[in-house]
């Protein structure tokens, strides 16, 4: 609406206007009337006139402009009274507030925001002035989303005590929908290739109503520009877009974009050379860029070169390097010559690093896991470095950097690190129910960062029916300053193999360990390890794959005792980490690697190794759609003889697969059987004394052969892939605590010392009881859907699953869930 701006009236008591026009007087008083929020200090900095002046019209017009600028008054009026000037002042009304109503497609934060850029705020003056333009910016704002029947009132409400509250409301309408684009002038390509790769839909049928095809002016100018690149990458350099014109049907319903074009024709690259700085690096950086001379001219590789130098020269502190291509065209021969310019500007050095969020974790802990360093050079390269470091860290959800000039300083900047923290001490609880192990539970009190330190803590506790472990482990992950990690961990445990659908046995064991991880590179680790165990087993099944522990120990003086055991476990592995962050990654991998062996001088000789993967490649560039894979073997085995027999991999440490490796199935249900093989006894010739005789054994093709329990194998391998997609009705704020994912999982456990010949001379009805435990390809296979959750409570996890490959023993599971809760 427009607002009127009030002229100041300058009058004078006891003397005419033209007096004062024509008169020049000397002050001997100033009065400043009407104050009331303003002081009169503040006031008074505005009058360019003191006590003493001569002053005439033209200063009396000067200070009123002077009062007007200040952005305090409304209106003002001058008095003379005498040599006396009296300043008549109304204050402009302050703000009270600001309301919004009616606005969908503008946010009430994007409205705020553009007032306050005009000084429009709550708490502030008001300049009625403004309020014209407000109202029509933000109809253009409309017009240019495609709203043109969109209006925009703003009105004030007058408040006691020169207050006002400030109303903004909307009558936004429909958008008017792109009815057609077309094209003028393009012969090389067909409109429907060229659309084809615009973002604007037109005339869309109904049947399409999940599909938008709204008219918004920054869209269309984005289209355009793809038109743009799609020809000069292919070595149009010429092309150009002549003119646009958008058209609106008469009842502003309909748009009708039409864009003239001018293909041009294909130009080479003849050659080109760089001229300024390369800081003696002009050989190297021609080798690597992707420029090539006699290859078609390609928009694309020329912006790729120019951002690939920068970048380069970044890496050595020139933060601030310009790199511009200047062409040299030949019409003639449709050539072009490539000329690029590179000023360096000055080498820039980081002055100081300051982090903020990190309101439980250490600075120490964070700056150790930076490689851009205070005083060194900027390098954008360890700048990212740094964030991903520590955006891998378990506690970290997010981690963002900004690089601010210092004022007057050219070659020093402050680098600020804002990270955001999630919980990293967790108190977690689970009760599940399986048709093995009955009603379990478990409990645990963890934390990846304690104290704020960066060091890991835990202590857990894991009871069923028939099973309990407990453990503590501490891990410092900078055990020195170079970053070589030291863990040290004691645990306990009590296994009643019978509860679980394995082999009939008893176990008890505790034991004591350490490890130290060294630091290869920044993606690449190793550690090694070393373990004391003390197991005892006993009541063990007699099946054949028990069979070389149970006669190996025999203990023939006392047959019921148990079978205890010392270990002493070596370890070693490799660890490359090259995933974006630590939690829910979007892109790179995590591969590990373990080799674990008994010492010869242990009571039993085994050794095991085991190989995890996950990799994560992101699909959409906003990393909310990620394709991921995964990939698990392990082996194991025996080395040397005890008491005359070759020593196999012992049977309590067989592989199992568990329910999260193979979703849809139940734990310890796709594993190798137990196999029992008995002789038969033939009744012999009856004694004398009519009692019976002693058995006769029958010759082993008449041996009786059951299956027990499941038991494990040697060998395991497991795959998996995942789609990992944006969570429904979720914003991109919650995605870093919140994935989704559609999954196949595949996984299978075998015995590579079973031979299923062994067997072949029994009956043909006692063989086909026989499946081939070593055979590798008996995998089991599921499908379904994943929900992860990091809650308030801690994490949340709930799969639905479905079997797409079991065998007819198998037992599934079609739903998981598991909560925790943190602290």
């Amino acid at each position: 609406m427009p607002i009127k701006k009030h002229i100041a009236v300058t009058s004078l008591l006891g003397a005419s206007f033209a007096a004062l026009g024509q008169n020049s007087f000397i002050v001997e008083d100033l009065k400043v009337e009407g104050l009331q929020r303003v002081a009169l200090g503040a006031a008074l900095t505005h009058i360019p006139i003191n006590v003493g002046d001569n002053i005439d019209q033209f200063t009396i017009s000067r200070t009123i402009k002077a009062l007007y600028k200040s952005g305090h008054f409304d209106n003002i009026a001058v008095f003379r009274d005498g040599n006396q000037i009296i300043f008549k002042v109304k204050e402009r009304p302050t703000i009270s507030s600001i309301e919004f109503d009616g606005n969908k497609d503008i946010k009430d934060e994007q409205l705020n925001e553009s007032l306050e850029q005009q000084n429009i705020r709550q708490g502030e003056p008001l300049d009625k002035t403004v309020l014209d333009s407000i109202e029509k910016g933000l109809t253009e704002f409309f017009h240019s989303i495609g709203k043109y029947n969109a209006k925009v009132e703003v009105s004030i409400v007058e408040l006691p005590r020169n207050r006002v509250k400030l109303m903004l409301e909307f009558d936004e309408g429909d958008a008017a929908s792109v009815r057609q684009i077309n094209l003028v002038g393009n012969e090389l390509f067909s409109d429907e290739e060229l659309l084809s790769l615009v973002e604007s839909q037109q005339d869309l049928p109904w049947w399409r109503f999940l599909s938008n095809d709204r008219y918004q002016k920054q869209t269309i100018e984005g289209d355009l520009e793809k038109i743009r690149s799609f020809y000069l990458d292919r070595g149009y350099l010429r092309f150009n877009i002549d003119s646009t014109q958008v058209s609106v049907s008469p009842e502003r319903e309909s748009v009708y974009v039409t864009a003239n074009i001018t293909e041009g024709e294909k130009y080479t690259v003849k050659g080109f050379d760089f001229i300024g700085d390369l800081l003696g690096r002009e050989d190297l950086i021609k080798e690597i860029v992707p420029l090539r001379a006699g290859e078609l001219y390609n928009g694309s590789v020329v912006t790729a070169t120019e951002d690939f130098i920068k970048s380069y020269l970044a890496r050595f502190g020139y933060a601030n390097a310009e790199v511009r291509t200047v062409p040299e065209i030949d019409d003639e021969n449709k050539e072009v010559q490539l000329t690029l310019s590179v000023e360096p500007g000055k080498r820039v050095y980081v002055r100081r690093i300051v982090v903020n969020g990190n309101q439980n974790t250490a600075d120490e802990v964070l700056r150790r896991e930076m490689t851009q360093l205070e005083g060194a050079w900027l390098s954008n390269q360890n700048l990212e470095r740094s964030k991903l470091q520590i955006q891998r860290l378990p506690y970290m959800e997010s981690v963002e950097f900004e690089v601010n000039p210092i004022p007057g300083v050219e070659d020093q900047v402050d680098v600020d690190f804002t990270v955001k923290e999630q919980p990293a001490g967790s108190f977690q609880a689970g009760v599940a129910y399986g048709s093995y192990a009955g009603l379990q539970f478990n409990i645990g009190v963890s934390e990846s960062n304690f104290l704020g330190s960066g060091n890991q803590v835990a202590f857990n506790i894991n009871t069923s029916r028939g099973s309990e472990r407990y453990s503590v482990s501490y891990t410092d992950p900078y055990f020195t300053p170079d970053g070589v990690s030291q863990g040290s961990s004691v645990f306990f445990s009590k296994f009643d193999a019978s509860e679980f659908g394995i082999v009939d046995y008893k176990s008890t064991s505790y034991g004591i360990g350490t490890n130290f991880g060294f630091p290869i590179n920044a993606i690449n680790r190793v550690n090694f390890g070393i373990r004391w165990i003390e197991e005892s087993l006993s009541q063990i099944s007699n099946f054949e794959q028990t069979r070389v522990l149970r006669e190996s120990f025999f203990n023939e003086s006392d047959p019921s005792s148990d079978y205890d055991f010392t270990k002493y476990e070596l370890s070693a592995g490799w660890s490359r980490v090259t995933v974006n962050r630590g939690m829910f990654p979007t892109a790179g991998s995590r591969q590990t690697l373990n080799l674990s062996v008994t010492t010869p001088n242990s009571d039993l000789n085994f050794f095991k190794i085991n190989y995890d993967s996950r990799f994560y490649w992101p699909i959409s560039n906003d990393h909310r759609w990620v394709f991921s894979a995964r990939a698990g073997l392990g082996y194991g085995n025996g080395y040397g003889e005890t008491n005359g027999f070759e020593q196999v991999l012992p049977f309590q440490e067989f592989f199992r697969i568990s329910e999260q490796e193979l979703r849809g199935f139940d734990r310890n249900t796709i594993l190798p059987r137990a196999v029992q093989r008995s002789p038969k006894c033939l009744p012999g010739t009856p004694e004398p004394d009519g009692t019976a005789g002693s058995c006769i054994v029958a010759d082993p093709e008449f041996d009786t052969l059951s299956l027990g329990g499941r038991i494990g194998g040697n060998a395991k391998a497991l795959a998996g892939l995942e789609l990992i997609v944006p969570t429904p009705f979720l914003d991109e704020e919650n995605t870093s605590s919140v994935r989704t994912s559609f999954f196949v999982d595949a996984a299978n456990v075998w015995d590579t010392e079973f031979d299923v010949d062994r067997y072949n001379n029994l009956t043909e009805d006692q063989y086909k009881l026989l499946s081939d435990f070593s055979d590798p390809t008996r995998f089991r296979v599921s499908t379904g859907l994943s929900i992860q959750w990091i809650s308030p409570m801690g994490p949340m996890l709930i799969s639905f699953a479905y079997p797409l490959k079991k065998e007819e023993e198998d037992d599934t599971k079609t739903i998981s869930f598991n909560i925790s809760n943190t602290f």
